[in-house]
Parts: structure tokens; sequence; C-alpha cells
């Protein structure tokens, strides 16, 4: 469709200049055109949309049509040689079409720009013509496109009586099982998809990444959160311009193992001298959700129990002060570390969230800047380093770096949830979580397709979205540990591929960028399964352990509690993938009336995940697995799934808005706001009018309470000593 449009501009440029002006641009000269012999004056007629597909009579372009609208283009003026004189055209006319074939007007009235307009116009053309096509005009997406109406001819439940088929479509990895024979797909299938993952040059593109290429060329930056796991050994293979990566890494988590074990060890105190044993991480995005999904695995596993006995670790990233309030509730500023996680130390919330905790240690320490160098530490960007220097920050001993070709949604490996994690749980709880995510590194890079992990989960995913027509997905890990891992990949995957525009700067026409949510498994069962068993076709990926961080069997059950919650985690894919007919409903005695209620249509598609046990290593795997399915669909979609400029317009927007607010709160005459769109400005005008006084200071709305918190670590509350909680009656043993 885009040549169509581009042929359609191509003839409609001819209308308006003279052949040989296109055919030897070197004619067009000192702002004229030298013409064939034609009349003095001439207009020029042009059609709309309708008449321009049939022509006239029917027979080519630009003819009537009982629909099209007569445009006519000013007259055309010569000089007396009989050159056209493009500065004395008048250009309230017709400069082109739109990417929907629709004449473009240009008001502008300048003809230097007019005239600068169509030479761009015709200088472009061989550029528009080498773009690169969408990938859905490839004979590989149209395969799988014709391929997809057959598939939906046919039911999981049939599809699962072949055991060719089941026995094929599974895949492992050092204790990794992934089971997709609940997908909707054949064997033929997953041929169409790996034919268009070699179109696609997906493996090229995979290396192109690991290897420190400039894939992200919105931003001029690599991409190499791989590198943030990788082996002392490969130091020397990577280089970002001209230095080695991975050496820059191995500098980093070694200066963060030294500057935790000396926190852990007491080595490090506060202000007062007192030993730090609580840690408050201020950051937004994926400088919070990846270190606090990886927290909370850990606050359950073996080993990270024993070690952060004795330490506490909260996240603050909310700018809404409650989040602030809930923060510091009980916590004594003298025991407390603040790390700021922010790579330019420049985002609004994050630094909003960090002056806060700055006022809050000075509110009980002094207004000392040596209490900024005891109490907090920085991980930025180099490039932010001054900035951190502005904050107050020991920048010799308690500055983190990071770098550009890492995106926040991709930091955790690094000092974002280095810093964090070791300090609560040390260092080398920390290092085997990066070993794990190495080994699913090492995977996605060198396994073959069909037995890639990543890969397939990915093109299951590109499957699902842009064939199947699933515009969501569900990640149910059947692991309370695991609670705030849907949260993270949903904005890892959701921020990474929510794209319409493709790599080579070209308007996609299919569907990409799933919704992804989920929750953990059983507590999701009782929420949103009704719709993805009976409403919307949701696809879901089950997570599973084959044994639990701490199982129980109590002395009256035949059964674990482990064991009953994986019989779920083994039962959901086949009930979404077989569903239940009238037949079998009517089988159990139910009332007719009731039958088409209890029906099931099935036909749902759905993948699992086995893995040994959820530990460090393991939470790894995960990551890194879900990590390079992003990048997979990315690749094969043509987008850029590493930057994300969707989110700049709300935050200029907010800065505009902040702006209003700053000057009525301060307005004395307490004028109404007019911020230029009359819907904005009335409900800024009743959060205003509504928010004045209600303090009863006068202060329209402005509290001027400088203390951060009201309730402290030093306001004591103690339970009542009579109480009838019946003492250890019923405490299990």
């Amino acid at each position: 469709m885009q040549y169509q449009a581009l042929l359609k501009q191509i003839c409609f440029v001819l209308h308006l200049l003279p052949v040989q002006s296109l055919l030897f641009p070197s004619l067009i000269t000192n702002n004229i055109i030298k013409p064939l012999p034609c009349r003095p004056t001439q207009q020029y007629a042009l059609y709309s949309k309708a008449s321009s597909r049939t022509g006239r009579n029917g027979k080519g372009f630009g003819g009537m049509h009982p629909t099209s609208k007569k445009i006519r283009y000013p007259d055309i003026v010569y000089d007396e040689d009989g050159n056209v004189q493009l500065n004395q055209i008048d250009h309230s006319g017709i400069i082109g079409l739109d990417h929907n074939e629709q004449l473009i007007g240009d008001h502008s009235h300048q003809p230097r720009q007019q005239r600068n307009r169509v030479r761009k116009f015709i200088s472009n053309i061989p550029k528009r013509l080498s773009k690169p096509p969408l990938v859905s005009s490839t004979s590989e997406w149209r395969k799988l496109q014709r391929h997809a109406e057959k598939i939906k001819s046919l039911h999981l439940r049939d599809l699962l009586k072949d055991s060719e088929r089941c026995d094929s479509m599974w895949a492992d990895h050092d204790g990794v099982y992934y089971d997709y024979s609940r997908q909707q797909a054949t064997l033929e299938t997953m041929d169409l998809l790996f034919d268009l993952a070699e179109r696609q040059d997906l493996v090229k593109r995979i290396h192109a990444m690991v290897n420190g290429e400039k894939i992200n060329f919105t931003e001029d930056r690599a991409v190499l959160h791989t590198a943030l796991r990788a082996s002392k050994d490969d130091i020397g293979t990577v280089f970002v311009d001209e230095e080695d990566v991975i050496k820059e890494v191995h500098e980093v988590l070694d200066q963060i193992k030294k500057f935790t074990e000396a926190f852990r060890s007491g080595e490090i105190t506060g202000y007062t001298g007192k030993r730090m044993r609580n840690i408050v991480s201020v950051g937004i995005g994926g400088s919070y959700l990846g270190p606090e999904f990886l927290a909370e695995v850990l606050k359950t596993e073996e080993e990270g129990i024993n070690s952060s006995l004795g330490y506490s670790l909260r996240f603050l990233a909310n700018v809404d002060p409650v989040d602030v309030e809930r923060t510091c509730a009980d916590l004594d500023p003298e025991e407390t570390l603040i790390i700021i996680v922010s790579k330019t130390f420049t985002t609004a919330e994050t630094m909003l969230n960090a002056r806060t905790m700055r006022q809050w240690l000075w509110d009980f320490m002094g207004d000392d800047i040596e209490v900024v160098r005891k109490h907090v530490v920085a991980c930025s960007s180099v490039s932010a380093t001054e900035n951190v220097k502005k904050f107050g920050v020991d920048t010799e001993n308690y500055f983190f770096r990071f770098w550009d070709w890492v995106g926040g949604r991709y930091s955790v490996c690094g000092a974002a949830g280095a810093v964090p994690i070791s300090l609560l749980y040390g260092y080398d709880l920390f290092e085997k979580f990066l070993e794990g995510a190495r080994s699913m590194d090492q995977h996605f890079i060198n396994a073959p397709m069909r037995k890639n992990i990543p890969i397939i989960m990915g093109l299951l995913g590109v499957w699902n979205s842009s064939f199947m027509g699933y515009n969501s997905r569900a990640l149910i890990p059947y692991a309370q540990a695991l609670l705030r891992l849907p949260a993270h990949i949903q904005q890892l995957d959701m921020e990474s591929n929510g794209k319409r525009i493709s790599r080579h700067g070209i308007e996609i026409d299919y569907p990409v960028g799933e919704v992804d949510f989920g929750e953990p498994g059983t507590n999701s069962q009782h929420s949103f399964f009704q719709l993805i068993h009976q409403g919307q076709t949701i696809p879901v990926d089950f997570l599973g352990f084959v044994q639990s961080q701490h199982d129980l069997l109590m002395d009256s059950e035949q059964i674990s509690s482990h064991d009953e919650l994986m019989s779920n985690f083994f039962a959901q894919p086949d009930a979404l993938a077989n569903g239940k007919t009238p037949d079998e409903v009517r089988a159990e005695g139910c009332p007719e009336e009731l039958v088409m209620h209890k029906v099931f249509d099935g036909n749902r598609p759905s993948s699992s995940l086995l893995f040994p046990q959820l530990s460090a290593y393991v939470t790894g795997q995960i990551l890194s697995l879900y990590e390079h399915r992003t990048a997979v669909q990315g690749f094969i979609w043509d987008l850029n799934s590493f930057d994300q400029w969707g989110v700049e317009l709300g935050k200029k927007l907010a800065v505009d808005i902040k702006g209003h607010l700053l000057k009525a709160r301060y307005d004395p005459k307490r004028r109404p706001v007019d911020t230029g769109s009359p819907a904005t400005s009335r409900i800024l005008n009743y959060y205003l009018q509504n928010g004045r006084d209600t303090d009863g200071s006068g202060n329209n709305g402005i509290k001027t309470l400088t203390s951060v918190t009201r309730l402290t670590h030093r306001d004591k509350h103690f339970p009542p000593e009579i109480h009838d909680l019946g003492g250890n009656v019923g405490k299990l043993s």
C-alpha cells in the first residue's frame, strides 16, 4: 500500500511540473523551471480520491466520478521568457497526499518553502523506494495469515490427541522445562513461524544486540543488558565506543561488593555513629519494579531468610506523599541508608522523593551536608555525575554508575538492583541471580531456534497477537514469592513493544504489543479466571515449580500444600484447552435451563513452564527468559524495543499543569486557571477550589509544616497487655 500511495504522489507532482524537470533536475535552477512549450497561462484540475482510481471515462488518473470533487490549482505564472515563476505561484493550493492518499493543502504562503517542498519530495523518491517493506508484505507473513484461518477452524481438544504433535512441542534447558503443546498451533505453524524468523534475520539481530551494535538507533545506543551478567572470562569481547563494557561492569560489581560487605559488617556507619540496618531504594519504573520483584523472591528463599536477618528494605516509587509516609513509618533515620536510582538524576518523581527523603534525614539529624554524604548513595549514569555531586552525595565512595546502553526496565542486573539486593541479602546471593540469567543468555544466543525457549516463546507471542488476534496475555506464577513478577514483565513488555512505527520509519499495519497482566495462582483463579475461561480468549503462561521454597504437610492432611497448589497448575491449562461440552454438563445431571451457563468452549491457548525450585539462580533464568521473549517479538515485528518515547508527552504536559498550579496557589485574587483546554481548565479549577482552605490555614491548601512525617520510630505503640489471642493455642509446630 505504501508504494501505491507513493506512486500517486509522483503522479500528482507530474501534474504540477513539466515532465523534463523531473527527468532532468538540473533544469531546475534559479527559482525557475524550464518547461516544454505550452500556453502562457495554464490551470491544472485535480480530483479527489474517488476519481483517482478510475481516471477519465474510467480509464486513467484524474477522471471525474459522481462522488469526486474537482479541485483547481491556481494559475501558474510564466515570465517573459516562458519560464515558470515558482515565487509567483499562489501557494494556498495542494502540495501532496498524506498516508491515506488524501490531498494535503499548504496555507503557509511561503514561496521558498513551497519550492523546497517540491524539490525535497523529488529528491526523496529514491529514498522512499529503497525503504524495506513492512514485514506484513512478505510472503512468509501472508502464508501465516492464510494458515491462521485454517487453525481457527481446529480445536485444541482434537490437537491434544495427536501424540506426535504433543511430543514435539516442548523444549528444556538447565532445569527449565517448557511445554507449548496447548498453544493453538501445529507443527506446520511452527515451521511457518521459523520461516518468518529466518526472513527477519532473527539470529543475526540477536547477535547484533549482544555484540554491542547500536540497535537502539533512535537514541544511538547499544543494548547490552546481557553484559550486566557476563562472566569475567568475557572481558575484552564486547566494546561500545572503544570501551570494554564487560570490564566496566565488573569494576562496578567489585565496587558494590566491597561497599555492601562494609555496610553489612558495620564498618560503614551513619552520621551519628549508629550502625545502619534499614535501606530505602528511591526509584520508579524499571529502577523499582525489577529490584522489588527480586527482593520479594529472596525474602522466602532459604539463604535469603538467613542473610537478611536484622535488615529491612523498602521501595519508594510513587510521587504520592502517602507512599513516603508508608515508607518512613517506624524507621529510624539514624539507622537508614537511602539509595537514589535515576539514570540522569533528573527524573521528576524520583528527584522529588529524593529531596523529600533528604529532608527526612535532616529533620532528625540536622541540616548538615555530611548527613547526606553518610546516608545517601546514588546509582546513576556517568554523565549525571555533576547532578549527583550537587545533591550532596559522596561521589568517590557512594556513587555506583551504570550506562546509557542499559534501559531502566532492563537494569535489575546492574547497580539499580545490585546495590539494594546486596545490602539486604549479601552480594553472594545476588551473584547467583546473575549466574542464572547468564545461563539463559547463553541458551538464547547459542541454542538452535527449534530448541530455543525464548525464541519459541517470542514467536508464539507474535502468532497469538498478530495472527490469532489476541491482544492480551496473562502471566500466572504458581509461587506467591513471584507476586511482583507480573508487574515487572508488564512494564518490560508493554514499554518495549507498545509501538506504532517500524524501525524503518513506516507506520505498521499489523497488531503488536499485548496487554500484559497477571497474579499468582491460585489467587488469580478467584479473580479474573472467570473471564479467561468463559469470556475473552487470553493466552496464558503458567509458571510452576517442582519443589516449594517452603512446603507444608499438616498431620491431618494427606497431601502437601505444594501438591495442592500444583494440582491447580496442571489442571488449569487442560481446562482452558478442552473446555466442557453441553453433553458433559448434562451427564452431571445439570438442569437443562442451566446447561449453557456451565458450558466451557475451551480452545484457549496456554504454555507451561516448570522449574526445579524458586531460588536466586532460577529467578535469574526467569528474568532473562522474559527479557529475550520481548526482544524476539520486537525483532520479528521490526520495532525498536529499546526506546520509550511514548512516556514523554505526558511528562511535558504535567510540567505545564504544574506551572498553572503554582501560579494559582499563590494568586491572592484566586482567579480561574485557563490552560487553553476547556475540559482541563474546568476540572483543574474544581480541584483548586475544593482544595483551598481545607486545612483551615488560609494558605490556599498548602501545608506549612516542614517535617516529612508526623508518626516516627520515636512514637512507641504497644499492643494492650490484656487480650484474647489465646497464647500458643493452635500454633503450628
